[in-house]
């Protein structure tokens, strides 16, 4: 497993249970339409344990996180939230506490897989290698 894995730009492929999902975290409804097959390309860029994970919203919006693995970072959510979470590795996966949802992202098969949980609903957005 190479320290690297991550680094590269990835662009939706696809996802399950997003209306469920947005739903019980209380996404606001403009937010849940923009981000319904949404084609976000994920901008990943990888040192070592230093990350910055930047997601490109078209029409230009995006939202961008820097975290080291192990250290309490300031994080925004995709509905803009602003919060504080310590991201870890375990098993190769990316894995951080989100204010409403556990959220982990690991590479399988060349795809970013994102999972993002909350009281029993379970979201999981594909997303393939464009660079």
């Amino acid at each position: 497993q190479g320290n690297m894995a991550f680094a590269g730009k990835y662009e939706f492929e696809g996802d399950e249970n997003y209306d469920e999902f947005v739903k019980k975290i209380g996404l606001p409804s403009d937010k849940v339409e923009m981000g319904r097959n949404c084609k976000i390309v994920t901008e990943v860029v990888q040192n070592g344990n230093d990350f910055t994970w930047t997601q490109h919203f078209p029409g230009g919006r995006t939202t961008s996180n820097s975290f080291t693995i192990g250290k309490e970072a300031d994080m925004e959510t995709f509905g803009g939230k602003k919060f504080k979470a310590t991201v870890q590795m375990e098993d190769g996966k990316i894995v951080a506490d989100f204010p409403s949802y556990r959220h982990t992202a690991e590479i399988c098969g060349g795809k970013l897989v994102e999972i993002s949980t909350t009281a029993g609903v379970v979201y999981k957005r594909t997303s393939k290698r464009i660079a």
